[in-house]
């Protein structure tokens, strides 16, 4: 969002399709020669084919694994099978490379795997005596697997298999690695793949999410959970919770055990109906809403006390909330620039808002924000010090704008924390950027989907963005009508309930670096998305009448432009279906 205190659009770098594939970590694999084999012989040999790479599911940390740069660890978080898995963080021109030693025979065939997961990862094979491989993935908040194979050649008793990341690129996971072929003479990890788990059965259910609970297996060092028949959990007990789940839905839920020697088949499914709900409301926002952020700050705008703040704006997003040096923590500092004689001046006028009917949050974040979320200690920091700032100054909520990114899953153990102790009438908003809510792999919509049940609105800032692909697969320029609505089609078909969408725009041509559209355009997107009229040349194959209402960057700059933006949008949203 280009809410910047100076005034000035952040600058989002793009990478393209394709990169070359850099120097990698070795994992040499050396072996012994074969005799020739009878088809019977070679056969059998390939029946009793074994993973020939050790501590593949670094459950016993890095051993037999060289990481360069000290960039590896083993963490227990995010795994895909067992209970640990490799984190590898590129630095400067290192792209994080790890290697390994086992054995291979020459003249022989192996299918070369591993599960990732985060930035961009790269698996091959190099050295192989005939023709080296490679795969690789630009990055994915879920587990996906690389797999490729090679072939050695009949002198070949060394192979490289690597594993990296790529320069400049955040950190990325592995997980599970398979070097899946003859054994070489060095074996593998003297483990025995675990038994099928027994006693899998549903416990608490509430509209998104449903309790799990299984018979420990003795030899397993984690589970995964299944959900009609995709993964969607690890546990390293036997117990878990399933979220963001659809209201009114009925599940079929397996689960699997793990170790180092790899994963047993799943369970026998267990049934589990999740139960009516919808989105938070926070007790008084309205069902069609108009959103608008307050400036803490004075950037050339119109500066404004909140008493000032028009009245068809329902949720005033107070920005921003300031970082601490605690990880995760948050507190807010009023700014003198903003005319405010007192602190106890401000809280009267959040409480006048709240007599008129109207919610005061405090958004999180920003261009400039620096508050991460990315542990369990930081996830506890956040909600305990929100809900104090709840509690100081009468904030209803919270807005999430962290535009440097998040981790969908401290942000959403954050947030249902948060929700925990404020009760139902917490407002919860998201303002992510169109990038963002692309797809509902991505970490911000991951969260959304996760926090379903109690989340109010996400207005999406629809600016600063370029064109976007809309739900239809075509291309669309920011600033059309359009734009809006294809794009808002995306998180209306991708899980969200249609009272949890909102359209976000700029309230004049000097709000943001680019992306205006005039008040017409936005209540055409509305009249589009809510009654299939005014639309251009996108028209969603339904009609959403519950659409939420739209979201604008800020009242300062509305006031500025003589409230004109809130003049016509403001009454369009209230009269929404």
């Amino acid at each position: 969002m280009d809410r910047v205190r100076q005034g000035r659009p952040g600058v989002r770098r793009r990478f393209g399709a394709a990169l070359a594939v850099g120097a990698a970590a070795a994992l040499a694999v050396t072996g012994l020669a074969a005799p020739a084999q009878s088809a019977d012989v070679e056969a059998a040999a390939a029946q009793a084919d074994v993973n020939v790479a050790k501590n593949a599911g670094f459950e016993s940390d890095l051993s037999n694994w060289t990481c360069t740069a000290n960039s590896g660890a083993a963490v227990t978080s995010p795994v895909h099978g067992g209970t640990k898995a490799l984190k590898a963080t590129p630095a400067g021109q290192d792209t994080a490379e790890c290697s390994q030693i086992v054995k291979v025979k020459p003249n022989s065939t192996y299918k070369l795997s591993s599960w990732v997961q985060g930035s961009y990862a790269y698996l091959g094979a190099r050295g192989t005596g005939t023709t080296d491989v490679s795969t690789w993935t630009p990055g994915t908040s879920a587990w996906q697997q690389l797999s490729t194979s090679f072939t050695t050649g009949a002198n070949t008793t060394s192979v490289t298999v690597y594993t990296h990341g790529w320069y400049g690129q955040s950190a990325y996971y592995v997980d599970d690695v398979s070097v899946l072929g003859p054994d070489g003479g060095g074996g593998t990890d003297p483990v025995e793949i675990p038994a099928v788990p027994t006693g899998l059965a549903a416990g608490t259910t509430t509209s998104t999410s449903v309790d799990l609970s299984w018979t420990p297996v003795s030899t397993a060092t984690g589970y995964t959970v299944y959900r009609d028949g995709t993964k969607v959990a690890s546990s390293s007990g036997a117990a878990t919770t399933i979220t963001g789940l659809t209201p009114e839905t009925t599940y079929s839920f397996q689960v699997s055990a793990s170790n180092a020697a790899g994963e047993s088949a799943k369970s026998t499914a267990v049934s589990a109906r999740t139960g009516k709900g919808g989105g938070g409301d926070g007790g008084t926002v309205p069902k069609h809403a108009l959103t608008g952020y307050w400036q803490n700050f004075n950037n050339g705008a119109t500066v404004q006390k909140l008493r000032d703040v028009s009245s068809q704006y329902d949720i005033i997003a107070v920005s921003f909330a300031d970082a601490t040096t605690t990880p995760g923590q948050i507190t807010f500092n009023l700014d003198p620039a903003v005319g405010y004689p007192s602190t106890a001046d401000f809280k009267a006028d959040i409480a006048a808002k709240h007599a008129a009917g109207k919610s005061v949050i405090l958004s999180v974040g920003g261009e400039k924000g620096t508050i991460s979320v990315n542990s369990d200690a930081s996830a506890t920091a956040f909600a305990n010090s929100a809900y104090a700032l709840m509690q100081e100054y009468g904030f209803d909520g919270v807005d999430i704008d962290l535009e440097n990114g998040l981790n969908p899953t401290y942000m959403t153990k954050a947030l249902r924390q948060l929700a925990a102790k404020a009760g139902s009438k917490l407002v919860l908003t998201m303002a992510p950027q169109t990038i963002d809510m692309q797809s509902t792999s991505g970490g911000y919509f991951q969260t959304a989907l996760n926090v379903k049940d109690i989340l109010t609105v996400v207005n999406m800032q629809y600016y600063n963005s370029g064109s976007m692909l809309g739900c239809d697969g075509k291309v669309y320029s920011q600033g059309s009508v359009d734009f809006l609505t294809s794009l808002a089609c995306i998180q209306l078909e991708g899980g969200l309930d249609p009272s949890q969408v909102g359209i976000g725009v700029p309230a004049s041509t000097r709000a943001a670096g680019s992306g205006y559209v005039a008040p017409s355009v936005v209540n055409n997107a509305l009249d589009c998305l809510t009654r299939g009229t005014g639309c251009g040349s996108f028209k969603p194959s339904k009609t959403y009448p519950s659409l939420r209402g739209a979201m604008t960057w800020s009242t300062n700059w509305d006031a500025t432009a003589g409230s004109t933006w809130s003049n016509s949008v403001g009454p369009k949203v209230h009269s929404l279906p």
